[in-house]
């Protein structure tokens, strides 16, 4: 049988290929533009992807609380680790740097006592020591309870760091200043350890407040630490190094070494905690 003798059949033959005609001939129109769009997303998306990294850089940097640029309480698993001289991070591909403000001394101790008030937990001390070192301290210095365990938390990290028994800096602060963060000495010392600003200034700069840190107790402890390791490194025993902090150069310091030995055997005796030299 022949198309001949059936013209219908031709007919339908003719407007098949005509309608497969069309059909290739709008898939390509649909695949150039395809390919366009695909050129033209290649020259502008990633100039889009720095401009949208950047808006979310300065937004970050916004709203990013300054405490949180302290990595000196990653210690007791509280808060993660930051640069605590502010300075720079890595971006997503480690190339391109973001400079991070200095943190706030006081931002940074305002959050310890948040999250010390009512989740205060050290590490080989149980709660009934911590309890009775937060009375002894509290009734004794008239300090709230609440502001007690903000202060034995920051000697407990500041102790682990530096490898000082953080009993011996809770003594240094009662000798030292009462608990008192305010206090000056006539010689200009300051804050809870009685730090020398002029003297110890390098210790204060890493904070957005600069020297004025000094009152802040987050500050105050971590300088004062510092101070009392370098005399513990200079002087080789915890006697030696009590002489150094107070500024003793002769064989006696005038019985500072004495009055904070003796407090620091009354903190453990009232809590139950063991010194440690």
């Amino acid at each position: 049988m022949s198309t001949a003798s059936h013209p219908w059949i031709g007919r339908s033959l003719r407007a098949m290929y005509s309608r497969l005609g069309e059909f290739i001939h709008l898939c390509a129109i649909y695949l150039g533009i395809a390919v366009l769009v695909t050129l033209a997303a290649g020259a502008i998306v990633p100039s889009s992807r720095d401009q949208a990294k950047q808006i979310y850089q300065v937004v970050v940097e916004a709203i990013r609380p300054e405490a949180f640029s302290s990595d000196h309480y990653v210690t007791l698993g509280w808060f993660g680790q930051q640069d605590l001289a502010g300075g720079v991070v890595p971006n997503e591909t480690g190339s391109d740097r973001v400079a991070l403000p200095s943190p706030s001394a006081y931002s940074s101790f305002a959050h310890v006592l948040q999250q010390t008030t009512n989740n205060l937990t050290i590490n080989g001390v149980s709660r009934a020591q911590l309890q009775a070192l937060r009375s002894y301290i509290s009734r004794k210095y008239k300090v709230a309870n609440h502001v007690t365990g903000a202060l034995i938390h920051l000697a407990y990290v500041n102790g682990l760091e530096k490898d000082i028994d953080p009993l011996l800096i809770l003594a240094v602060i009662a000798i030292e200043s009462s608990y008192n963060p305010f206090v000056e000495s006539h010689a200009g010392a300051q804050g809870l350890m009685q730090v020398m600003t002029r003297v110890h200034q390098d210790k204060l700069e890493v904070y957005s407040e600069g020297n004025l840190a000094v009152f802040s107790p987050e500050a105050n402890i971590r300088a004062g630490t510092q101070i009392l390791y370098d005399c513990r490194k200079r002087r080789g025993s915890i006697p030696g190094a009590l002489a150094c902090y107070v500024g003793a150069t002769g064989p006696s310091d005038g019985g500072y070494g004495a009055k904070v030995l003796a407090e620091r055997r009354r903190i453990a005796l009232a809590s139950g905690i063991p010194i440690k030299d």
